[in-house]
């Protein structure tokens, strides 16, 4: 299987989504425990939920493996997210219920890791490299958008309930604040139903900390989306219309705001 789908568009934007995979290679699933077989950590139906973005002319690259194969929004080098905090690492050895990933004495050793990291990692992000600099030198300027979503309740991570739509920009230091101002004001403008909160629990990830470098014309935020306001949470995870419909005009219009903000602030 493909390492991922990728979709290149016209627009000064690229929708990254890189937890939503849910297949694992047979030399890793039968290794699984019964927990993590079901794959209850996978960023359910994003690709389903932004499925307009290439219609706006967006750029769209998805993972295929699950998170569990290796985390495309981790440090290659292990480094920490969020220090002092809890969290998964590159290679997940626990699911966010603290369950094993891997039966007893089945965990990838060191080797096994580097070995993933070189087939998976390492492709995924190089297609993003690449695509990031291909929209800079086509438009001048790039924004990323890194699109994901978690359960609301995980207290392994974070107390009570996460707010609905979690904008991530480093600390305001991954994007122009100009844009970032755009992208919440946008939030912000969603049904009454929705809260919104900027570098709450989830200020970025990896992929948001790395290639977010707004003096080189690249900008990156991060969305981190409760699952409850487009799915049920529960098992069998299932993709719900009534709810998405509710939230896709949102989306869309964050999407529409990155890319016209990005066409006036081209320095070409």
């Amino acid at each position: 299987m493909d390492i991922f789908r990728f979709h290149e568009g016209q627009a000064p934007l690229l929708v990254s989504v890189p937890h939503s995979g849910e297949h694992v290679p047979a030399s890793i699933q039968t290794r699984l425990t019964p927990a993590a077989c079901a794959l209850p950590d996978t960023d359910w139906h994003v690709p389903r939920l932004y499925e307009f973005a290439a219609g706006l002319g967006a750029s769209v690259l998805v993972a295929t493996h699950s998170r569990y194969v290796i985390d495309l929004n981790r440090d290659p080098d292990g480094q920490a997210l969020y220090v002092g905090q809890d969290e998964t690492g590159l290679v997940p050895t626990t699911t966010f219920d603290r369950e094993p990933v891997y039966l007893e004495g089945l965990a990838p050793e060191s080797a096994e890791e580097a070995g993933r990291l070189t087939a998976y990692w390492r492709p995924y992000h190089d297609q993003l490299a690449a695509e990031i600099a291909r929209i800079r030198a086509a438009h001048g300027v790039c924004v990323l958008l890194d699109a994901h979503s978690i359960r609301s309740q995980v207290p392994r991570f974070f107390g009570g309930t996460l707010p609905h739509l979690n904008l991530g920009t480093r600390d305001g230091t991954s994007a122009d604040p100009g844009l970032i101002r755009e992208a919440m004001a946008v939030l912000e403008r969603a049904p009454a139903a929705f809260s919104a909160v900027c570098d709450g629990r989830f200020r970025g990830g990896y992929i948001t900390r790395c290639y977010g470098k707004p003096r080189d014309h690249v900008h990156a935020l991060q969305l981190e989306m409760s699952q409850r306001v487009y799915m049920d949470e529960a098992p069998p995870y299932a993709y719900r219309e009534d709810l998405a419909a509710r939230i896709q005009p949102t989306l869309k219009h964050l999407l529409e705001a990155a890319i016209a903000w990005a066409r006036s602030a081209s320095p070409t």
